[in-house]
């Protein structure tokens, strides 16, 4: 009898605790609704967010395209960087303006270092030009931007002799040319010219000029 009477009351126990709910889980949750209310948008963001660790995302770009990029684009990226350096040359319109030259003057110059052989065939127009550019018209500033810009292009296309017509400038009267004057500067001034002369009658004379450029570096090792 005991032992039935002792298992009945397990029983009874087992299904209050059943039906009964937690009186523990409203008295918190009410709380921390309470406190929620008085939160900000982006505090409340902040704390749904807590302790989520942010997804790594791998690079999907395949090794043949990385290899390619570096053989071919970076190249002409090097290339196009190298045409900036370039067009931000430091040539100054004061030290071209200190050497005036007359409106028939014959423009020549070359850099220590060039034969004379190569320095004759330029001369002798014997090295045929592959881009020009006329500076009619233009301004100071205007002739400037058009000179460092051929250059920079050629240099970019591989082109190694240019063109450049500046002019006699007889408007300027016994000052000479104020344009070839400072084309005849700049141009000494320029890295990337290694030599320079006025041109044959044919190319324009005495107001124009065959400009020799140095080669633009393009070693692909280095880029590997």
């Amino acid at each position: 009898m005991k032992n039935k009477l002792l298992s009945d009351l397990k029983k009874t126990l087992v299904a209050e605790k059943i039906a009964t709910p937690l009186p523990t889980a409203k008295a918190k949750l009410a709380p921390i609704q309470q406190a929620d209310a008085n939160l900000t948008d982006e505090q409340l963001l902040a704390k749904a967010m807590h302790g989520v660790t942010p997804l790594q995302l791998e690079a999907t770009a395949p090794t043949h395209l990385s290899k390619k990029l570096d053989d071919n684009t970076l190249l002409r990226r090097a290339a196009a960087e190298g045409a900036k350096d370039m067009a931000q040359e430091a040539i100054s319109d004061t030290v071209a303006l200190l050497n005036p030259v007359a409106s028939e003057a014959i423009l020549s110059f070359r850099k220590i270092g060039i034969q004379q052989g190569l320095f004759k065939k330029l001369k002798d127009g014997h090295l045929p030009w592959r881009a020009a550019v006329d500076l009619h018209g233009c301004t100071v500033e205007q002739a400037r931007q058009a000179v460092l810009q051929i250059i920079a292009d050629a240099q970019q296309e591989g082109v190694t002799v240019i063109k450049i017509v500046h002019g006699k400038g007889y408007s300027q009267g016994s000052q000479g040319s104020l344009l070839k004057t400072c084309v005849n500067g700049w141009l000494q001034q320029h890295r990337a010219v290694l030599a320079f002369h006025s041109a044959l009658a044919k190319d324009g004379g005495n107001g124009a000029v065959l400009v020799l450029l140095k080669k633009q570096q393009q070693n692909l090792e280095t880029k590997r």
